[in-house]
C-alpha cells in the first residue's frame, strides 16, 4: 500500500504535474518552452507583487519558526513538569528565545514596508530602480524568513533538550542553555542581512 505521507506523493509528483502542465500550455505553439515569453513575463511582473511577497515572506516564516519551536519545546517541558515540577520556571526562556525569532520577522516585515514607494510604469513596463527595488525586498525577505524559520526549529529541539536534560540533572541547565544562545542568535544573522539587502532601495533614479 502507497504511503501517502511520502514527500514524493504529496510534494513531487504534483509540483513535476503541474510544471509539466505550465509549460506546455503556456508560450508558443511552436516549441514546447517558449523563453522569450517567459522572460517577458517575469518582466512585467509588479515589483509591488515582490514586495508584498517579500514582506509577507519575512513575517509568515518567522512565525511559522517560532510556532514550530514553541510547540517542540512546550511539549517537552509540559511533558516533563508531570514529573519534575521546578523545570517550568527555569525553561521558559526557551518559550522566550522561540518567540524572539517571530519578533524578528516583524521588526524586518515593518522595515520592508516602509521601503516601498510610489513607482509609475511607462507603456506598462517599470523602469529598472523599481524593478530592483522590488527583487530587493523580496530578497531580503526571504533571507530573513528563511533564517528565522530554521532559527525557531533549531531553538525549539535544543530547548527540548534543555527541557528533559534539566529533569534529569539540574547541573546540565546553564550548560545546555549556552548552546541555545548561541542557537538564537542565527535569526540575527538573517535580520542584519536583510535590513542591508534593503539599504539600497531606490524606486527612482534621483
Amino acid at each position: 500500500m502507497t504511503d501517502l505521507t511520502h514527500p514524493v506523493v504529496w510534494f513531487y509528483i504534483p509540483v513535476t504535474i503541474t510544471w509539466i502542465c505550465f509549460l506546455i500550455s503556456v508560450g508558443s505553439p511552436d516549441r514546447f518552452i517558449d523563453y522569450d515569453w517567459l522572460w517577458l513575463l517575469f518582466r512585467s511582473m509588479s515589483p509591488y507583487f515582490w514586495s508584498a511577497m517579500g514582506v509577507a515572506l519575512a513575517v509568515g516564516m518567522s512565525i511559522l519558526g517560532a510556532a514550530w519551536g514553541i510547540f517542540i519545546t512546550g511539549s517537552s517541558l509540559v511533558g516533563a513538569a508531570i514529573r519534575v515540577p521546578r523545570i517550568t520556571s527555569k525553561n521558559l526562556i526557551s518559550i522566550i528565545f522561540c518567540e524572539a525569532t517571530a519578533i524578528y520577522g516583524v521588526i524586518v516585515a515593518i522595515i520592508l514596508q516602509t521601503k516601498i514607494d510610489i513607482a509609475t510604469p511607462t507603456d506598462g513596463m517599470y523602469d529598472k530602480w523599481a524593478m530592483a527595488s522590488g527583487y530587493s525586498i523580496f530578497g531580503a525577505g526571504v533571507t530573513c524568513g528563511f533564517a528565522n524559520l530554521v532559527c525557531g526549529m533549531c531553538v525549539g529541539i535544543v530547548g527540548s533538550s534543555c527541557a528533559l536534560s534539566d529533569a534529569q540533572n539540574s547541573t546540565l541547565f546553564v550548560k545546555i542553555l549556552v548552546v541555545e544562545i548561541f542557537g538564537s542568535a542565527l535569526g540575527l544573522f538573517g535580520v542584519i542581512i536583510g535590513i542591508i539587502m534593503s539599504g539600497g532601495v531606490k524606486w527612482k533614479e534621483e
